[in-house]
């Protein structure tokens, strides 16, 4: 998916990548990226050829930036030089998204690379100059007569693909500063993405992380992307080790890790003063035009229906077999009998059977990301963890980053990267560049949708007990990590920032308390459901999602708005099937809980989350069946 930096849809736009659950992918070991066969890496040079053609298109879009200024004071003149100034402004930020784009993806695949990594910083001061040279234009047209951006679109056909971004300048008024102010922010740009960039570098690159001895004498080193597969061992003894070590590891950094956080957190509220905000949720919320109520709403219900996870949790431990369950058991699998694993090749044939109720072009499209090499499939030293779409060269096509490792989780993943992708292609191919940028509100819901697609396919494969029930437990475990999960993130983030407001200190230590604090809650320490050892405080700097404010959240209310657009399709529902590819192919066009509306889901309600409920419920009698079965 596509973030913009910036408070508006047109402003030019850092174009990031869309970041899947920290649960969903991980490295089981470092791999030599030059020993890894060229159909598993992505082909860059569908961007350009090699890195001097990129510095070529650099130099010349540098070179077009101060164009930008030709049209100031000029705006309200005539229709015409508006359209001319929002078309450079435009054509600008689709350049620099592209150029972003390719030295964004040669950092990740080998984060070591200081080259490359300055390249992506250079391009992360390249849109902090044209976004500086483009201040003006919102408080500008903020000056017009009443009237006259209505006049200007009946006058302008050129105007068309801007009026949704031009109406909304109009509905932030209120929080759009001066022509001084403004260029000053956009000036500060770099600035402040430094909280997140350096705790990055540490946590992928730098911080020395532990090596343990396992059960059968292996020695592994735990780092943060080989964590995600370590902590799932089979073996209990193993898994706490693993747990203990990394957490006390990242523990060693509490006070580096608390001080980068708080100057996310000082950045946001310098921010969100500064536009007039009463709060850095209002101010993070409100580009989006997202109720804050709907994030309160989430928090709430999720709070309300804890004991539903409760249950899931006590049916954990009753598969597993132990007397005292605890945080390091939740991520084991629930039926070791059932090893899972799949080859990429097959990973991509149960993939695009799983998507057919789409139709055929959806599938068509998915092949040609497998056939032309727009996936990044395998880990290897120094690259990037977790998972991403990335869809910001809006004239080629979108590409992914995977840490592949043959597991169903890594299968889900794939199908879930997909759905970005496939909305990127969709909304890049239907929309024009103005409003091609989808919301990130509406942006998990394709790929949570596509892992729904997904599981519904797999249960129809199989009918043994033993697979079954993997399965089962997989799309629990898809729930717990989704909904609850990064609730339970979402709401640490709340009351960090809480604090931050209120002028409390936000370091290291007081933040492990926060998070021990709510984690315990959500688990259900206190009635011993679940025991949360001390250590787990600290899981909060290995979540770099918090760098991106408020962000997680959506995460949950994506997989509500999925489970209930998923449910209509697989009914069969052919208007619920246009609806969908409709919602895929629309952008930003439209407000994202306007967007969902029309999808067929509304989540100003309670009703995506109560459907969740009940189908969690329902997932749990028939587990709680098939064991009584056995």
């Amino acid at each position: 998916m596509r973030n913009q930096i910036g408070r508006s849809k047109l402003r030019v736009s850092l174009v990031v990548a869309a970041l899947a659950a920290l649960t969903l992918s991980g490295i089981a070991q470092e791999r030599d990226r030059a020993k890894i066969s060229d159909k598993y890496k992505w082909n860059l040079s569908d961007l350009y050829p090699n890195d001097a053609a990129w510095r070529a298109a650099k130099d010349k879009v540098a070179a077009e930036i101060p164009q930008l200024g030709a049209f100031k004071g000029k705006l309200a003149g005539s229709p015409a030089t508006l359209g001319d100034a929002l078309t450079k402004m435009s054509a600008l930020s689709k350049e620099l998204s592209r150029l972003y784009a390719y030295a964004h993806m040669l950092a990740d695949q080998d984060t070591r690379d200081s080259h490359h990594e300055g390249m992506k910083q250079e391009m992360i001061q390249l849109f902090a100059t044209s976004s500086a040279a483009g201040s003006y234009i919102e408080p500008e047209i903020l000056r017009f007569p009443k009237g006259t951006i209505e006049k200007f679109l009946a006058a302008e056909s050129r105007l068309k693909v801007y009026e949704f971004y031009l109406k909304d300048i109009e509905r932030r008024a209120a929080h759009t500063l001066s022509e001084a102010e403004e260029k000053l922010l956009a000036d500060a740009g770099p600035l402040a993405g430094s909280p997140s960039n350096t705790y990055g570098i540490i946590a992928n690159a730098d911080l020395p992380y532990p090596t343990v001895t396992l059960s059968d004498g292996k020695s592994v080193k735990i780092d943060q992307a080989a964590y995600n597969n370590l902590r799932a061992l089979p073996n209990r003894a193993d898994r706490e080790k693993v747990m203990s070590a990394f957490f006390n590891a990242l523990a060693g950094f509490g006070r580096t890790f608390g001080t980068t956080m708080n100057g996310e957190v000082q950045k946001v509220a310098f921010l969100s003063k500064t536009r007039k905000y009463p709060s850095a949720l209002e101010w993070s919320l409100d580009a989006a035009n997202i109720p804050t109520s709907v994030y309160a709403r989430l928090v709430d219900g999720v709070n309300r229906n804890l004991p539903v996870f409760h249950r899931y949790l006590k049916l954990r431990k009753r598969m597993m077999g132990v007397d005292e369950l605890h945080y390091y058991d939740i991520y084991a699998p629930l039926v070791p009998s059932v090893a899972l694993t799949y080859t990429p090749e097959e990973a991509q044939k149960h993939v695009l059977a799983a998507v057919a109720p789409l139709g055929a072009d959806y599938q068509a499209v998915l092949q040609r990301a497998y056939d032309e090499r727009w996936i990044d499939f395998f880990p290897n030293e120094g690259k990037r963890s977790g998972a991403y779409s990335q869809g910001g060269a809006y004239d080629v096509h979108p590409y992914m980053l995977l840490n592949y490792n043959g597991k169903y989780d890594d299968v889900s993943t794939l199908a879930h990267e997909l759905g970005h992708t496939m909305q990127s292609y969709f909304s890049n191919k239907t929309q024009p560049y103005a409003t091609a940028s989808y919301p990130t509100f509406v942006a998990e819901v394709a790929s949570t949708f596509n892992e729904a697609l997904l599981v519904d396919y797999m249960l129809k494969q199989v009918k043994d007990t033993p697979t079954r029930l993997s399965l089962l437990g997989n799309y629990l475990e898809g729930i717990k990590a989704t909904v609850f999960r990064q609730t339970q993130f979402a709401e640490f983030e709340l009351r960090m920032h809480e604090m931050g407001e209120k002028g409390l200190p936000i370091t290291g230590d007081a933040l492990a308390k926060l998070y021990l604090d709510i984690t315990k809650k959500y688990y259900g320490h206190d009635q011993k459901l679940l025991i949360v050892d001390d250590y787990i405080a600290n899981e909060w700097s290995f979540i770099p999602h918090f760098y991106r404010d408020f962000y997680v959240f959506q995460y949950a209310t994506s997989f509500t708005a999925a489970e209930a657009l998923s449910a209509k399709v697989l009914s069969g529902d052919q208007d619920a099937i246009k609806r969908y590819i409709t919602f895929l192919s629309s952008g930003g066009s439209k407000y994202p809980v306007d967007l969902l509306k029309d999808a067929g889901v509304d989540m100003t309600t309670d009703e995506p989350l109560n459907l969740t409920i009940r189908r969690m419920n329902q997932v749990m009698d028939e587990m709680e069946k098939l064991l009584a079965q056995k």
